[in-house]
Parts: structure tokens; sequence; C-alpha cells
């Protein structure tokens, strides 16, 4: 019996969550009536405390993964709760370098049922400017802004289903973690098959950590790949991923979900291997890792133009500045002073927008400019080579 009201013990809805106690307080404001006036603003902070702007955090633990990787353990500077995500999402952490505002995206390499901290995984990257601080000179303590968590990189179980292959490459494997955590901790039956490539033998993140509950859950089963040299003991694949391994690995691809994370050209690789398989792009979801390291090596690409050449760049009225035709258009404001809010820095999410006034920039495909935005003269700015001087407009 439920409150002894049969309207409610009847209704199908008793079912979901929190439908008795909305079905008994609609019929106490029937009853007794109200001007909302107590609800008012209960939305808008609802809503900001599901998708805030910006967080702020604490970096409460660091734990040494390999020799080139570390996760940072974050904490709300404010003692609450974070703001829940889906696994494979990412925040974008900033930081201030030399005088530069610049952020990086980083998955979240915990499980979305913890929400008293963010865990990010951080390989160092060959070249990089943030990971090498982020690894070698951030201590216990300190205080960092990042926004919420966002992407569309994650497990949808109505579209998706739970018949799951993750091909990971490298720290591409950290919003795979999230996403087994996940699993294991759900009651829908799953299975989960992740295939993680890495260089070196000794620089494989989780290695242990996977190896342990693919013996322990006969529905999460882990492939190895090498690349380079390994010891007599290991037991996985050595190479590179190719179609007849793959073959091997997988029967009847119709009926599963791909996602691909890692560096773009393992990205790419991975998408030319499912497209052989015959698997159709919609069951493909594919992360992006960044700006193309090396633009000038991609379809498109102007062979008159080496990218260490320099271009003049103006913002508005603004004076100009040098900046390298290889380095990405963000990268290049950013270290001139200038702030574009961003997120991925991957072309995808479109928050870096700058209007293209004159001028020419070379675009790579993963930069998903909208047919408006062409019109218009929009161009994603963390994925914009300028291969001529351009003016802008923030």
């Amino acid at each position: 019996m439920l409150d002894n009201n049969p309207k409610l013990e009847t209704n199908i809805l008793n079912s979901v969550v929190g439908f008795h106690d909305a079905f008994l307080k609609k019929e106490d404001l029937e009853k007794n009536g109200s001007d909302f006036r107590e609800g008012k603003g209960l939305v808008k902070e609802t809503i900001r405390s599901l998708h805030p702007k910006r967080i702020h955090l604490r970096v409460e633990s660091i734990r040494i993964d390999t020799p080139s990787t570390k996760t940072l353990v974050m904490i709300p500077v404010d003692g609450n709760r974070l703001p829940p995500f889906q696994a494979g999402q990412y925040i974008n952490l900033f930081v201030t370098l030399a005088g530069v505002l610049t952020a990086r995206p980083y998955s979240i390499s915990s499980s979305p049922k913890n929400l008293q901290s963010y865990e990010l995984t951080i390989k160092r990257a060959e070249g990089g400017f943030v990971s090498p601080y982020l690894l070698d000179d951030v201590k216990i303590g300190q205080k960092f802004e990042s926004t919420g968590p966002m992407g569309s990189f994650h497990h949808n179980p109505l579209f998706h289903g739970f018949d799951i292959v993750f091909l990971a490459g490298g720290s591409g494997i950290a919003p795979a973690m999230s996403m087994l955590k996940a699993f294991l901790a759900a009651e829908n039956p799953f299975r989960f098959h992740i295939i993680y490539s890495n260089s070196y033998e000794n620089d494989v993140i989780f290695l242990d950590e996977l190896r342990n509950l693919s013996l322990l859950h006969k529905n999460f089963i882990l492939t190895e790949f090498i690349s380079r040299e390994v010891s007599p003991e290991f037991k996985g694949f050595k190479g590179r991923l190719d179609i007849v391994t793959l073959q091997t690995l997988l029967s009847d691809v119709s009926s599963k979900m791909f996602y691909v994370c890692g560096p773009t050209p393992f990205n790419e690789h991975c998408a030319n291997l499912l497209a052989d398989l015959g698997v159709k792009s919609g069951r493909i979801l594919i992360e992006g890792n960044g700006p193309p390291p090396k633009p000038d090596q991609l379809d498109g690409w102007p062979s008159e133009i080496h990218p260490s050449s320099d271009v003049n760049v103006t913002v508005g009225t603004h004076k100009s500045f040098k900046a390298k035709v290889g380095e990405p258009l963000l990268n290049s404001l950013e270290r001139n002073g200038y702030f574009t809010e961003n997120a991925c820095r991957s072309g995808e999410c479109s928050l870096c927008r700058v209007k293209l006034k004159s001028g020419e920039v070379f675009s790579p495909k993963e930069a998903k400019i909208r047919k408006s935005d062409r019109k218009f003269g929009w161009i994603h700015s963390c994925v914009a080579f300028p291969i001529t001087d351009v003016e802008i407009q923030l």
C-alpha cells in the first residue's frame, strides 16, 4: 500500500524513481494551492549545479602510473559533490604558463559513480607545452579551474547497446577505464572488449588493473598490442593492429559498437580498419585528441607552404603579431595574450570559433565546421592553420 491512495497504488508509473513523491506533491498543491514562490530560481540553480561553466579544483593526490604518465586526483575546493558526467567525457583544465593562459582537455578516467573526485590521467606529449608542467611541477594542494564535464564521446545504452569494442592507443585508455568502471558498477549485462595498443611494454597505463579485472570478469576482454620490442614474457600481439588480426579477434561486427581513442594517426588507422571490416560509420565513435601534429602531411595541405613559415595575424583593430603556419591559430592567439572560450581543442565543440575577415586558413577534416559557418566565415581556431596573413574577429 502506498499511503492508502488507490490511484497511486495502481499507477504503472510507480516504477519510475521519484514518481511517488511527485504525485503526492501534486495532490498537496491541488488541495492547498501555491504561487510557486518557493521554487523561484530552482531550475536555474539545478542547471548550474549540473552543468557549471567553471569548477574550482584542488589536487588531492598524484599517482605515478608509468614513466611517462601520472594521474592527478582532483577534488572540489568547496567540498561539495562534483557535477555528474558520463563515462568517456572530459573536462578542460586551465593553466597559466609563462604568462600565457591556455587550457587542455583531459578525459576523466575515474568512475562516474564517484563524484567526490575526478581522476585525470595525463601522458607526456612530445614537445608539449602543458603536459610537462602538469607532470613535473604540479604539487599536492595546488588549485586549478576547469570547465564542467563535456563531450559526445560516451556510452549511450539506448543507441550503443552493451556489446562494446574499445580500440585504445596510449593515453586513449583513460575514457575506456571510466567506461569499464561504470559497466562493472551497473546491473546491465555487458560485453566490453578493450584492444589496447602501446609503443613500449614498460609504458602501458593501468596494465595491472586491466589484467586483473579481465581475470575476474568473463564479460571483460583485454587484448594487448606492443609495437616496439617486447620481453619473452609478453603474451600479447607484437606490431600494429592489422585487418587479419582484427578479424580473428572479432566476430559478428554488425552487432557491436566501436569506440576509438588515441593519437590522431592511430584513430585514422583504426577507422580505416573498421571500414575495411564493413562496420557502418554509425557504429563507430572516435574521440578527437587535439590538433594534428603535422598538418602539412594531411590531404589538402598546399604543397608550396612550409609549416615553419611566418604569417601575420591581426585581431580586429589591434596590432598584428607573427604566427607559425604549422601552429594552430588558437595556440598563437593564447601566446599573444588573446583568449577565446575553448574546450575540446580538436575541432568538434565549436566553442573556439572566430570569424575570418580576410586571408586563408587550412582546416583539416576533423574541424567539424557547419555549412552556416562556412557561409559566414567562421572557423574553429583550435584546428585552423593560417597559410596566409589573416585578419580575424574574436
